[in-house]
């Protein structure tokens, strides 16, 4: 099963190094990692992606608070949540076919950010499943060079992993 976590630390040097080694040590492999400061600047926001069952997360859960800089972790998988990913996908785009794909693009609501004699670059955000449809549509194009970055999410609502 897949997890969303997520982990408010004190917004230090090394603490990503921490909580990575953790993982690695533990032999847990992680999906997608995000990392970013919150509102707080003294807080830093990490949100993990693992896979495992509900044991393997208590474990996780367990060993993370016990590191010195956690200050509060939380997990998505079971509340009604926001996540969203950003993708740049660097595709071939000769002359002849780039309307058709820039018609393809609009239809994800991504964009193009960068034009070249040959190739285009187009930014797309939006759930997993969002950017991988995007993604395969444009393999037949070509795709050159693709980067991801983890998901990022937010419980709905009220509920706030940084109350105070």
């Amino acid at each position: 099963m897949e997890h969303i976590i997520s982990v408010l630390v004190e917004n230090k040097p090394r603490v990503l190094a921490r909580v990575s080694s953790l993982f690695a040590r533990r032999g847990y492999n992680i999906e997608s990692l995000a990392v970013g400061p919150t509102n707080d600047p003294t807080i830093s926001r990490i949100t993990l992606v693992v896979e495992g069952n509900t044991d393997t997360l208590e474990q996780i859960t367990k060993q993370l608070y016990k590191l010195i800089d956690v200050i509060k972790v939380g997990d998505f998988t079971q509340a009604s949540y926001v996540d969203r990913e950003l993708a740049l996908i660097k595709v071939n785009a000769p002359s002849d076919i780039r309307a058709e794909i820039v018609q393809t693009v609009e239809i994800f609501r991504a964009r193009v950010v960068d034009v070249e004699e040959k190739s285009l670059i187009v930014e797309v955000t939006g759930t997993p499943d969002k950017i991988d449809a995007l993604e395969q549509l444009l393999r037949k194009y070509g795709i050159i060079e693709m980067t991801r970055t983890g998901r990022i999410a937010l419980a709905r609502g009220s509920q706030s992993l940084q109350e105070k």
